[in-house]
């Protein structure tokens, strides 16, 4: 199974500090995984400009064709302003309306404020919702009182975490074997 992590943002370090601890947990814990870390920070992402995502190259290109060939997706993300970043947005927008179909999602938002929790239901679930992904219904919230020096100082959300990851990959697992049986039916 193809999983891709995403730190959806281009500044800070929670987010990737929490995205870190998810692929290495991803890494011992599901040894039958293939896991991709797409850290936004790294790459030169051009704005989106409606063209077909295989019409993208460099940076942008690989971005948007790792994305749409993953099965899971699990997006990091921090809360800018009451709402996702830019660059995060962005790369949904570089996909086709419906290019998570078939794919799992799963979310891990830092925020400075227990008052950014909602963000994710109101601004980053309609959009997995719209471009078609399969979501994981609960989501890892971390605040800023739970990082000291680049690492997360509370058991409670590397176990929530590990939690998220258990879901994300029963949920991945059973919706492959559902879609499976569906063509199964089909005589051709």
């Amino acid at each position: 199974m193809n999983v891709v992590v995403v730190a959806g943002s281009i500044a800070g370090s929670k987010t990737r500090t929490a995205v870190d601890y998810t692929v290495k947990s991803l890494k011992e814990n599901y040894s039958d995984v293939d896991v991709t870390l797409l850290d936004l920070a790294e790459y030169n992402v051009q704005f989106s400009d409606g063209r077909n995502y295989l019409d993208y190259d460099g940076d942008t290109g690989y971005v948007a064709r790792t994305l749409m060939k993953a099965e899971v997706l699990i997006i990091g993300t921090p809360i800018f302003q009451a709402s996702i970043p830019g660059s995060l947005k962005n790369v949904f927008d570089l996909l086709p309306g419906d290019g998570l179909r078939d794919k799992t999602a799963a979310m891990i938002v830092t925020a400075g404020s227990a008052r950014h929790y909602l963000i994710a239901e109101q601004q980053l679930k309609p959009i997995l919702g719209y471009m078609k992904a399969q979501i994981v219904q609960s989501y890892v919230f971390i605040e800023e009182d739970n990082f000291y020096r680049r690492e997360i100082t509370n058991d409670d959300v590397l176990f929530r975490i590990d939690r998220l990851l258990e879901d994300t990959m029963v949920l991945a697992k059973t919706s492959a074997k559902i879609r499976e049986a569906k063509e199964a039916e089909y005589d051709f």
